[in-house]
């Protein structure tokens, strides 16, 4: 029964957010034959009373707190429902200023104000305003429902990044980068198998993770050893964690019992066949020459993520080495750390954000609501010789879809220019 007041505070403002909405359904319902305004409404407060039930229940039954299709789906769904209201509230608010504007100026200009009231000298609500509301409320709602569709859809990013201090005998190295697993959230066991064939067809020279192979705990990657432990490259897979993976957001029994969790992902790691950098480096050469990859633990700027990466740790030995790329999972810690203080950090590969696995994409234009959050989000940054690149997740958690920003499989190919 963990938090089951705040359950409660939250059921509140969901009963007073139906009130409110249920106020405009009956003004574009008002024409409506009586059996269908009836049907209607019935309708109405059968889901906002399930949706109230499924709520409350929630703290109280172990089951729903273990299920994974309630957790994915009717928790999803609930959330959308709540979005929806919320986004035709606005509207009915506005509406409301108009109404109270009017009622004033009544008050004030009994004249003037006596062409806006109706009958029995109340302000009507504008029909235009709830419909519009409804309208879009119920449209942001359908597009949540149309995104539990994308979220195996991978899409493969594919670029070239040229850097002037790039070994030659590094040209044309190609990587795959991948990040946010979230197995805990996966159902469709083939659907990831085919994610991770898509991943080996590019051929890559190595493959890079960048963080959050679970949701919570390391028993969730049980039933996709067989699926990830397929990635392989030449040069290795060389894995980092993330935010998610070291079960902060569990209440644990002990201390423990949460750090043999992370000891069991440690191994998982392995087992994959996975070199986990902890706050350290390793070197590859070729031809006499040598590039360095880094991988720390989760660096977070934001406040509430704690800081458990060690750059301090990860870098010694890397001062002399030409080109250098960074494991780091938060895309917070480039502004915050590594371009003040690591300067020849060449490239840094970030996930986390998911790209909020919402939002608007195109070759001219991107926008989720995660950029209010997060000043780099998705995709490639540039300033001076460094770069950033923030992938959008291969996975999902909370929301099991995706609208707008789709699941991504990266593919860089590093070019030494001149």
């Amino acid at each position: 029964m963990r938090n089951a007041g705040t359950w409660w505070i939250i059921a509140l403002i969901m009963l007073l957010l139906d009130l409110y909405v249920f106020q405009a359904l009956r003004t574009v319902t008002q024409n409506s034959s009586e059996r269908l305004r009836t049907w209607i409404h019935v309708s109405y407060w059968v889901i906002s009373l399930f949706t109230l039930a499924a709520l409350l229940s929630f703290p109280y039954i172990q089951a729903l707190q273990s299920s994974k299709l309630f957790r994915n789906y009717v928790f999803a769904i609930l959330v959308g429902i709540f979005f929806a209201k919320l986004v035709g509230s606005l509207f009915f608010f506005t509406d409301d200023l108009r109404r109270g504007s009017l009622f004033l100026l009544s008050k004030i200009l009994p004249d003037t104000g006596a062409r806006f009231m109706g009958e029995g000298n109340g302000i009507p609500r504008s029909t235009f305003l709830s419909w519009l509301g409804l309208g879009l409320g119920g449209g942001l709602f359908g597009t949540l429902l149309y995104g539990f569709s994308n979220k195996y859809k991978y899409q493969v990013k594919k670029m070239q990044l040229g850097f002037a201090n790039l070994p030659r005998s590094f040209d044309g190295l190609r990587i795959v980068h991948i990040s946010d697993i979230h197995s805990g959230s996966f159902h469709n066991k083939e659907a990831v198998n085919q994610g991770v064939e898509l991943i080996l067809q590019q051929k890559p020279d190595m493959i890079l993770f960048t963080g959050d192979l679970v949701n919570d705990r390391a028993d969730e990657m049980h039933d996709y050893m067989d699926v990830f432990n397929r990635l392989k490259a030449p040069m290795g897979v060389y894995s980092s964690l993330g935010n998610h993976d070291y079960g902060d957001y569990v209440a644990w029994p002990s201390q423990q019992e949460k750090a043999a969790n992370l000891e069991r992902l440690k191994q998982v790691h392995a087992q994959l066949g996975w070199r986990l950098l902890m706050n350290e480096h390793v070197l590859f050469n070729r031809d006499g020459e040598q590039i360095a990859v880094l991988g720390i633990e989760n660096w977070g700027a934001k406040g509430r993520f704690p800081k458990y990466g060690k750059m301090h740790e990860a870098y010694p030995g890397t001062e002399n080495i030409p080109f250098k790329i960074l494991l780091s999972h938060d895309p917070s810690h480039w502004d915050a750390e590594i371009k003040p203080k690591y300067s020849d950090i060449d490239l840094m590969l970030s996930g986390h954000t998911h790209g909020m696995q919402f939002g608007l994409e195109n070759p001219y234009f991107k926008w989720s609501p995660v950029q209010w959050m997060y000043k780099q989000w998705a995709g490639l940054y540039e300033e001076g010789n460094q770069k950033l690149y923030v992938n959008r997740g291969y996975g999902f958690i909370g929301y099991p879809g995706r609208v707008g920003i789709l699941p991504e499989i990266t593919v860089i190919e590093l070019t030494a220019i001149s």
